[in-house]
């Protein structure tokens, strides 16, 4: 007969739920699950997701950036939210995690997260789940397909960058302009000469750093293998975000996943841009949600190094596309204005999610301190 989690003595179980979000894979917790002391949560997560370790064999990550990442579920106390959404991202090679970025893609399974464990109660065919992003103070709306009172994750909608289809997740954002600096165009200007390269720096959803690929000495359409293998494109990117950093008010950030970058070049297929996101230390194999609509708002910006590039007409609710390494992704855009001036109502594109397994995840007692007889798992204790 097998042992109970009680008779496991070096082990602690922390109920999780795996799940394929988007273009991401990851972990996603109730916050009440976890350790309410900031060191305590992240020790748990690097555990669980197994880092430091570029195989991350000792966890539930994939080894990539797109694979080492937590999302935190709780009810939200926010009189426009049902939700609140806390993203974590756990570097693969250092004990490190960061809770400065969000990511959209994980957010795709926030609303099916939280319909499937009674956070929020299905109504209808199609259920319209309020979500705040602790993160960057977002709030966004999800669309849930969710006939027969359930969640429905098979379907028909294929995203690139994930095998096969699956049920649509549509996503509206709102209350994304200045998530960290405060403002659409940080620098105060529509372009900047850093490092003597011409960038836009913008803040919609994610801080970034748009970079015309050409003046780095690349097509921008090259494979994200390709790019990850040039030592000396890193370092000039690295150098350029580095000094942006400062610029834009977030300091040194040496060692930070934020300000984000994107090499820019014109469309190659039927797509308005085309983008080499970075994460930032690699290419993304196919493009984050968040970064997506800071590149489709700067395309829209008049003078921006992303509006020379882009095949978009000024409108006020328009879809940009962005070719990615992966195939491209969608953005439908509500904006007023233009220039300096323009006005982001809100961005939305459809993702999807699947439910990968539901259960126990162990991570070893002593990561909470203490004798496992002085630590109940927290599943058996609920």
């Amino acid at each position: 007969m097998p042992p109970s989690k009680t008779q496991l003595p070096s082990q602690t179980a922390l109920p999780c739920t795996l799940m394929r979000a988007g273009t991401s894979r990851g972990p996603f917790f109730l916050k009440s699950d976890l350790p309410s002391d900031t060191e305590s949560r992240n020790q748990v997560l690097l555990a669980a997701i197994g880092s430091p370790d570029a195989r991350q064999i000792d966890g539930v990550g994939g080894g990539t950036t797109l694979t080492s990442k937590v999302a935190i579920i709780s009810p939200s106390n926010h009189p426009h939210a049902d939700i609140d959404y806390q993203f974590a991202q756990v570097a693969v090679d250092r004990a490190h995690v960061d809770t400065e970025p969000s990511c959209g893609n994980m957010l795709s399974g926030v609303a099916p997260f939280a319909l499937d464990h009674g956070l929020v109660y299905a109504s209808g065919d199609e259920t319209h789940v309020r979500i705040r992003d602790v993160n960057t103070g977002a709030f966004i709306e999800a669309v849930v397909q969710t006939p027969h009172g359930a969640v429905q994750y098979d379907g028909d909608t294929m995203i690139d960058g994930v095998p096969g289809t699956a049920a649509p997740i549509r996503l509206n954002f709102q209350n994304i302009v200045g998530s960290k600096t405060g403002a659409l165009l940080p620098t105060g200007n529509v372009t900047d000469e850093i490092a003597g390269v011409s960038v836009t720096c913008i803040d919609v959803a994610m801080p970034m750093v748009l970079i015309p690929a050409a003046s780095l000495g690349k097509t921008g359409h090259e494979t994200m293998e390709a790019l990850d293998a040039d030592v000396a494109l890193h370092a000039r990117i690295e150098e350029i975000r580095l000094l942006a950093g400062v610029q834009i008010g977030l300091g040194d950030v040496s060692g930070k996943v934020i300000p984000k970058v994107a090499l820019l070049s014109k469309a190659e297929k039927t797509g308005s841009i085309c983008s080499r996101y970075f994460t930032p230390t690699s290419c993304h194999a196919a493009h984050a949600v968040t970064g997506a609509i800071a590149v489709a708002t700067a395309s829209v910006i008049e003078g921006s190094v992303a509006e020379s590039l882009a095949d978009t007409a000024p409108s006020e609710s328009q879809t940009v596309s962005i070719e990615h390494p992966s195939g491209q992704i969608d953005l439908v855009l509500d904006v007023e204005g233009s220039g300096e001036s323009l006005v982001v109502r809100s961005a939305g594109l459809v993702r999807t999610a699947r439910r990968i397994l539901s259960g126990d995840l162990y991570i070893p007692a002593s990561i909470l301190g203490g004798n496992k007889a002085d630590i109940l798992p927290l599943a058996a204790a609920a």
